[in-house]
């Protein structure tokens, strides 16, 4: 499958911004699942790109001037090989095994974990676990924050793909299998609302393999991958930080569409 993508994020602030930094990484990069043929940024000014230490592309938007506006755009196309159920890496995956804030597994998410899974540690387990935090948690826009915890959200019974990511990190980790937040988007033909999404990978017999709870899909056959991380806050799309400007409104856009594949026979 081919996608297409265009995103497009912008702050408005009620006062001037004396100086701001964002961190982006909204650049996909090549894989055994995909294959970037197209992607550019556009962006108040040029920026050089470098790799964070997960591995990620990530550029680092610095503006010293004030401004009341700022607009970031992504755009390309990517191949997706949805034949390709995981993927592998020479990178330990031992340091997804770490917890953080976000995804700290206290007792409740713990005894989910171990009742859902028991002594399994295999892929089917993990099935089962996405299966049953999607029935513990309702998707429902506007529950949570960005800085609501796994457990926050767990004991809510509600929120976002970035909480089911989180919650979904929480248990496997205390199962002691390594996994990663994955931010990217998700092309889906009846709920544009998931353009722009999240979801986990957790490592198993030497590869990633991905768990999208929200949707309940263990297959990424339609899910193309930005940035990967112990938690949201390594691989959100874009952060940053500011110095003045007031009261923030953000708006961010976002379309998915299949792009036509042009054949040899065709051209």
């Amino acid at each position: 499958m081919r996608l297409s993508i265009s995103h497009e994020t912008a702050y408005h602030y009620e006062d001037q911004v004396r100086a701001s930094i964002q961190y982006l990484r909204l650049t996909p990069h090549d894989s055994e699942r995909q294959h970037v043929l197209s992607w550019q940024l556009d962006l108040p000014r040029p920026v050089r790109s470098q790799l964070d230490p997960f591995g990620n592309i990530l550029h680092v938007l610095t503006l010293d001037e004030p401004h009341e506006t700022i607009i970031i755009g992504a755009r390309g196309q990517v191949d997706i090989d949805p034949s390709r159920e995981a993927e592998h890496e020479s990178q330990s995956a031992l340091p997804f095994l770490r917890f953080t804030r976000l995804t700290e597994a206290d007792e409740a998410l713990r005894s989910f974990a171990q009742a859902q899974c028991k002594q399994r540690r295999d892929r089917v387990a993990l099935i089962d676990l996405m299966h049953g935090l999607n029935q513990h948690m309702t998707y429902t826009p506007g529950s949570t924050e960005v800085e609501t915890s796994a457990a926050q959200a767990f004991a809510g019974r509600s929120g976002v793909c970035q909480d089911h990511a989180h919650a979904f990190l929480a248990c496997a980790r205390s199962l002691g299998v390594p996994a990663r937040y994955v931010s990217g988007y998700l092309f889906n033909e009846d709920s544009e609302h998931l353009a722009s999404h999240a979801w986990a990978e957790a490592w198993l017999d030497d590869a990633w393999y991905s768990f999208d709870v929200t949707n309940q899909l263990a297959r990424p056959e339609r899910h193309l991958k930005l940035a990967v991380g112990l938690d949201y806050l390594d691989a959100c799309p874009v952060r940053g930080m500011r110095r003045g400007g007031g009261f923030e409104q953000m708006h961010a856009k976002v379309l998915v569409t299949p792009a036509p594949v042009i054949t040899a026979q065709q051209q």
